[in-house]
């Protein structure tokens, strides 16, 4: 299987397109930023979302850290300092 295009179910049990080449845009609120389904945009390591993730797909603006949307960035910021 390549990574150009392949479909993928989300936890909320919407079926999607991914791949880098499909098209798409930025999924922050507000946000027109076209990019593509592959794993250069997306938040965390599973496009069904992880540990590390949410499975989104956002803009470089979008993302931080190791792939991360604010969110999912926040989030495991916080875990990080609880176990501290």
């Amino acid at each position: 299987m390549g990574y150009a295009r392949y479909e993928i179910t989300r936890p909320n049990g919407d079926r999607i397109e991914a791949g880098y080449a499909v098209q798409a845009v930025c999924e922050k609120d507000g946000c027109e930023a076209q990019i593509d389904r592959g794993l250069a945009y997306l938040c965390g390591k599973d496009p069904r979302g992880d540990d590390h993730g949410c499975g989104g797909y956002f803009c470089e603006n979008h993302l931080y850290g190791d792939n991360r949307c604010g969110p999912c960035a926040a989030k495991i910021e916080e875990a990080e300092e609880v176990s501290a």
